[in-house]
């Protein structure tokens, strides 16, 4: 695991002591602090050593360690903070790997006990039978624990109904920097000196803190106030790791809001937006949510316009969500807030399930806000700065000339109920951190005369802490180090972050590294040709650590799988970043710890299109793969695997000798382990007589020229439409490459093939043979182009091999201009039915799905690339009943076959393939494009898939 550990004599005693003392992990690996260097901010700071606690007296061992070698301590949960609340020198604990569980949940009392790590989203889904939930919903929900959302005091989108953190914690088991266990609710007589500094501060506290909802800054005194009875467990809330280690948590619950109504108001501007919120406060809705034109127009050009078009007219907008317990009445309630918000546009949306597609834009906003417009990378900082809501406006004015000063843009969105607004900036981060510091400390100001929050829910961190004093007077801050001094006084607990701060541009992780081009690699046009922006895309936000099958999604599947940050987008990206800058991870593109952290990304693209920050870690895979062993001997899957297509055309004459071969059990199990691949598994049988071999060759003369277009498509009076089989459809499938011809010749096509096969190169992508990837491709150009340059459509059977067309292709030939061409005329079979067809299938096939039950696994790369939208509709209007879903299948091309990803394929498989298929009554359908998903439940489940052109085609007969 990992290569080299710290090189000190303390801190090789430390990690020692800490394996004797802990009976969870305990990891000092060069890739594992990696990993654990950044969070979601902008900073990089390299622990010592990485603990994952089983329970408290784990978590209480470590804390006695740290104290008694006077080593940091940092605590973290998803690693989401933005601020750079969750990295740290010394050691880093992890809760979120073991400690979370609900230990506990009263419906009637309306509570629940939760270690630390307990992920937001595992709450509420417990919670939910009772008609109960957490109040508090930031929108990293899905992945967020219940210690760092105590932390950061954080408050989410319904923090006008439900309050924020600090509201809905009841009580604390927590361990301090002196080594004391106690509970909040043992008050404040609990701390020797506590009262005595209240007491001392009282002024100061009644006047500086506490002045409205989103003053998250600084320590939350006000709670020691004796009108508020000295609660000692609200004023930990919020302190952000830096006075006490929470070992668990009660907190309370809240009644679910009653059929939530979603008013989506449209306004001219953004600003136009923010002068209406005091107008609408008044009528008490549960949640005013803002976004911009430019977060929005980013939302439509990543995922369509489809995406947004239910937005009413404008360029800023407000979602409004209402509740009650009468429909009607919360209708007529919509209504009158419409009346008095001076919108020029509205639309409702009557329960939650219509409203879940505006409510993804805003929960995306935190990562596609980390480019600009203009496909800049902005960063956190600025990040959630909130002012009293009736300054909002006024607010927003003043920082759009800010903006300008510096030249800097961004695309605001946020809780504009509470006037917190979130904002990612363009600063120049490559290059040192000068930019930074000018306009936080300018920003700073700007909020503070508004009456404002440096942090309105993210916590102050490394980025905030420092201008602290542009917002409190010298006795408010005196009183915070008092404060901590009570509980910390080694400065031990999460240092340099809100007393004593840390530089706010000291340890950038940006600057740092440097730059990485990929000539004769992936063009990595989108990032300038510089492999390490594109791992910078990153940030860490984190949506690739839902581990929970109940959530859905296919990103990413090992992490749900291991639940290990190893095994995240997240976690390669961090030790790709390092790789980048050379100083943790030494050895480049042969380095240890790259081989390790890439062993388990299956290369399904899901990151591409599900991370919204847009990291690839396929193409990074790819692109690593192909540096690692260009020139150079590599492993033997890479050949056999890597380079299936050739063994299956050398195969494909005695097919029959091959498969018979393959069946005999002890022959297939010595075989197997040869070519690097898993015993366990199976050989795919090869077709005896491919669709190629059947059909013969397609048109007597390809088209050649613009010249020829006119007689090509006046050639017949039916459109033409060229059938690209690849070699998996040809080789191992040929019945579907068969059924797609009877489809579209009964939709009104005339249907073309290739003067030859031609290959996309896929295996040879997926295991980094970039060289021989662009070979291939370059002969696919060469046959394809001509009827693309003829205006005919080309129609891909296998989805992996089409998305290597769509979007592989365009990054391997950047300068040719053939490639772009073929990429936009790249079609499935239902994006060609859907828009090309003069005959629908609808109406030669109409109701004839009716009854039917489908349940359908889409392919990682269709979903990622082209969509699995155009085959849903499709589906839907021929009445059939489908249930779609919502991971991969788990054997990914190669990955599954190899040897030593068994075990993960399977596991990844049971988060929804097998028990789907075990849920299959009879008469239902397994619809399943990809070959791999096929072969994955064939080997797994004993079931038989078919593809949509298979199920189309029975349609026929």
């Amino acid at each position: 695991m990992g290569v080299s550990t710290t090189g000190s004599e303390g801190a090789r005693s430390l990690i020692a002591d800490l394996r004797a003392a802990v009976d969870g992990e305990v990891d000092a690996s060069s890739r594992r602090r990696a990993e654990y260097s950044s969070d979601a901010s902008n900073y990089r700071v390299v622990p010592e050593v990485v603990v994952f606690p089983r329970d408290a007296d784990d978590a209480v061992a470590v804390v006695e360690l740290a104290l008694a070698t006077g080593t940091p301590l940092t605590s973290r949960g998803a690693g989401t903070s933005v601020a750079g609340n969750a990295v740290g020198p010394g050691i880093v604990m992890d809760f979120s790997r073991h400690m979370h569980r609900i230990l506990e949940l009263d419906p009637e009392a309306r509570t629940a006990v939760v270690e630390p790590g307990a992920v937001m989203g595992a709450l509420q889904r417990a919670a939910r039978p009772h008609g109960l939930r957490f109040g508090p919903d930031p929108s990293t929900w899905a992945r967020c624990t219940i210690g760092g959302m105590i932390g950061n005091n954080a408050c989410g989108s319904h923090s006008l109904s439900f309050g924020r953190t600090v509201d809905n914690v009841l009580d604390l088991d927590v361990v301090d920097g002196r080594g004391r266990r106690f509970r909040g609710s043992a008050g404040i007589d609990a701390v020797e000196g506590l009262e005595e500094l209240v007491r001392a501060d009282l002024a100061t506290i009644r006047t500086e803190l506490g002045r409205f909802g989103r003053q998250v800054s600084g320590y939350s005194l006000e709670h020691l106030l004796p009108e508020h009875r000295g609660d000692l467990t609200k004023a930990l809330v919020g302190t952000e790791g830096t006075c006490v280690v929470a070992l668990e948590a009660t907190v309370s619950l809240v009644e679910s809001p009653f059929d939530p109504v979603l008013l989506v108001l449209g306004y001219p501007s953004m600003i136009d937006a923010a002068d209406a919120v005091p107008a609408l406060l008044a009528h008490r809705p549960g949640a005013i949510e803002g976004l911009d034109a430019r977060l929005v127009d980013t939302v439509r050009r990543r995922h369509g316009a489809g995406s947004v078009a239910a937005l009413p007219d404008g360029a800023g907008w407000l979602l409004v969500e209402l509740s009650g317990e009468d429909r009607r009445a919360t209708m007529e309630r919509a209504e009158r807030v419409f009346r008095d918000s001076g919108a020029v546009g509205s639309r409702v949306f009557p329960d939650a399930r219509s409203a879940r597609p505006i409510w993804r834009i805003r929960e995306d906003g935190v990562g596609l806000a980390g480019r600009t417009p203009e496909g800049k990378q902005a960063w956190p900082g600025f990040e959630d700065a909130a002012v009293p809501a009736e300054r909002l406006g006024a607010y927003l004015r003043d920082l759009d000339e800010l903006l300008v000063q510096h030249g800097v843009t961004g695309m605001p969105y946020g809780h504009f109920g509470d006037g917190c607004i979130h904002l990612r900036l363009d600063l120049p981060l490559e290059k040192d951190g000068a930019a930074l510091r000018a306009f936080m400390e300018d920003g700073a100001r700007l909020v503070a005369a508004h009456g404002g929050s440096i942090s309105g829910e993210h916590g102050d961190g490394r980025a905030r802490s420092e201008l602290l004093s542009h917002m409190y007077s010298s006795d408010a801050l005196r009183a915070f180090a008092g404060f901590k001094g009570l509980f910390d006084p080694r400065n031990l607990l999460n240092p340099g972050v809100i007393v004593d701060p840390a530089p706010l541009d000291l340890q950038l992780r940006r600057p740092a590294a440097l730059p990485m081009p990929t000539p004769g690699g992936f063009s990595f046009s989108h990032d300038d040709g510089d492999f390490t922006r594109a791992v910078h895309r990153c940030v860490g936000v984190g949506k690739c650590r839902v581990a929970d099958p109940a959530v859905g999604g296919f990103m990413c599947p090992s992490y749900r799988a291991t639940a290990d940050e190893k095994d995240s987008t997240r976690g390669r990206a961090r030790v790709l970043q390092e790789m980048a800058n050379g100083s943790l991870v030494v050895d480049g593109w042969r380095s240890q710890e790259v081989e390790e952290s890439l062993d388990l990304c299956l290369s399904c693209k899901a990151c591409s299109s599900d991370c919204p920050a847009g990291v690839d870690m396929a193409t990074y895979k790819a692109e690593t793969l192909y540096r690692r062993y260009r020139g150079r001997l590599r492993p033997v899957n890479h050949y056999v695997l890597g380079w299936l297509p050739r063994w299956t055309r050398l195969a494909a004459p005695f097919a029959g000798l091959v498969n018979a071969a393959m069946r005999i059990g002890p022959l297939r199990r010595i075989a197997l382990p040869l070519g690097g691949m898993d015993a366990r598994r199976e050989v795919p049988r090869f077709a005896e007589r491919t669709f190629t071999a059947e059909r013969g060759r397609g048109m007597r003369a390809a088209p050649e020229s613009r010249g020829a277009r006119t007689a090509v498509a006046g050639a017949s009076p039916r459109p033409r439409v060229l059938l690209w089989t690849d070699t998996f459809s040809d080789h191992f499938s040929p019945p579907i490459a068969h059924a797609a011809v009877s489809v579209l010749e009964a939709c009104g096509f005339e249907v073309l093939t290739p003067q030859r096969s031609v290959c996309c190169g896929l295996t040879w992508i997926s295991t980094g043979q970039l060289d021989g990837a662009r070979a291939r491709l370059g002969r696919l150009l060469d046959e394809l182009h001509p009827y693309v340059d003829a205006g005919i459509p080309v129609m891909g059977l296998e989805p992996s091999c089409t998305a290597v067309l769509r979007s592989d292709l365009p990054e391997l030939f950047p300068d040719d201009p053939r490639a772009a061409g073929l990429a936009a005329r790249t079609l499935t079979l239902a994006e060609l039915l859907s828009a090309h067809a003069p005959a629908h299938p609808r109406t030669w096939a109409a109701g004839s799905l009716a009854g039917w039950r489908i349940v359908v696994q889409p392919h990682c790369h269709q979903y990622a690339v082209m969509g699995y939208g155009a085959d849903a509709e499709l589906l839907r209007e021929l009445g059939a009943e489908v249930r779609t879903l919502g991971g991969c299948c788990g054997l990914a091309g190669n990955f599954g076959m190899e040897r030593g990803h068994y075990e993960v394929s399977v596991a990844v498989a049971e988060q929804q393939l097998l028990p789907a298929l075990r849920e299959l009554e009879e008469g239902d359908v397994f619809l399943a494009d990809g070959f791999s998903c096929r072969t994955q439940a064939g080997q797994l489940a004993g079931a038989e898939g078919v593809h949509l052109a298979e199920l189309l085609a029975a349609t026929l007969r």
